[in-house]
């Protein structure tokens, strides 16, 4: 195990395990992906937590503020634990590990999908065909990326699977076939 993991895992399995003694279970994981989100976005917020500077009850202080009103009192106690034990700077991994424990639990697989432009619904609902096909199961969670220097198309990742069918990786694997051919 993986030595981040050995500081995320009791804090994720702990907390699943609360959650679900109190029918919270889809609550947090909604609201897990959603700090996620603002942890990833502002750099800011990940910045402050992980501060050493920051005194660590200014770090709570925060914490309430802004998640007070947004997650469970479970949620507000694991995120002012995290401050408590100084690892409030590590929520972004413990979080991750949550939901992969998550995953696990229920069997779902993971599917990111990067594509140049944000798809539609249609585009989505083909795509989640593809992708349940090479998965495997019908179980299966997507997670959505842009990502514009695709130029064009989308690549799926499910586990080790990969499907590029993106412009970009299309034009690199010409550059590759044209190379061997020199």
């Amino acid at each position: 195990m993986p030595l981040l993991n050995t500081i995320t895992t009791p804090y994720a399995e702990a907390f699943l395990q609360v959650a679900e003694s109190r029918n919270e279970i889809e609550d947090v994981v909604a609201q897990s992906k959603s700090v996620l989100d603002l942890w990833n976005q502002s750099s800011d917020f990940s910045e402050a937590m992980s501060s050493p500077i920051i005194e660590i009850a200014t770090k709570k202080a925060i914490l309430e503020k802004i998640f007070s009103k947004e997650v469970t009192p479970s949620f507000l106690n694991l995120l002012k634990l995290l401050a408590d034990r100084q690892r409030i700077g590590f929520l972004n991994f413990v979080l991750e590990r949550l939901l992969e424990l998550y995953r696990e639990q229920r069997k779902i697989a993971l599917a990111s999908v990067t594509s140049a432009i944000a798809l539609t619904e249609e585009q989505q609902t083909e795509i989640l065909k593809t992708v349940q096909s090479v998965a495997g199961t019908d179980n299966l969670e997507l997670d959505l990326k842009v990502d514009s220097s695709l130029i064009g198309g989308f690549v799926i990742n499910v586990g080790s699977k990969v499907i590029d069918a993106s412009l970009s990786g299309q034009v690199r694997r010409l550059g590759l076939a044209l190379a061997k051919v020199s």
